[in-house]
């Protein structure tokens, strides 16, 4: 089964499901409940818009418990002295990986928490999560040439920039080492 839950060192990444996903399109004031956190007034920020909702409610229901894990997480800051635990952005794979082992990932943060590195953890987050599957081998992601701030979250993680999209978008990709495989690795040195 795969983790449903990661932890980096100030964020919580939790993978959305049925109900969440539900409630945040349908019933917006159950939403920060059910999460548990703060919602930034912003929300939902860039990528994590109503259709990349659908489309991931209708993934989560057409899968069932497989397709759990594959679509959106949430990002929740940690709960810190005053500061309570704050939903700040949202990101996941755009489904599980192919036969080769590809996924593509993606991610948004709220406007009020960017400049903070939370989006490099995010992404680093994605990765481990990506590892911890021992499916993924490759990762892609995909931004526009304006977007300098994505661009430098994805080569603070290791993305190397691989060419442009028939529609313009900046491709990059990362190599994943399984998690089983890095442990074996350590094991052995």
């Amino acid at each position: 089964m795969i983790p449903l839950i990661t932890h980096t060192p100030r964020l919580l990444l939790l993978a959305a499901s049925r109900a969440l996903l539900t409630a945040e399109l349908h019933k917006p004031q159950y939403f920060p409940v059910l999460l548990g956190a703060a919602l930034p007034a912003d929300w939902p920020p860039g990528h994590h818009n109503r259709e990349a909702m659908t489309y991931f409610l209708e993934q989560l229901t057409a899968g069932g418990r497989t397709a759990a894990g594959w679509y959106g997480w949430y990002a929740l800051r940690k709960a810190e002295g005053d500061v309570p635990r704050t939903l700040i952005g949202a990101g996941g794979f755009m489904g599980p990986p192919d036969a080769a082992g590809l996924a593509e990932i993606e991610f948004s943060v709220a406007a009020g928490w960017r400049g903070q590195g939370l989006g490099t953890e995010l992404v680093a987050g994605l990765l481990q999560q990506a590892a911890a599957t021992g499916m993924v081998l490759q990762l892609v992601a995909h931004t526009t040439a304006a977007d300098l701030p994505a661009q430098h979250v994805l080569a603070g993680n290791g993305f190397e920039p691989e060419g442009t999209t028939p529609d313009g978008r900046l491709r990059f990709e990362r190599a994943v080492v399984p998690a089983a495989d890095a442990a074996l690795g350590a094991a052995g040195a």
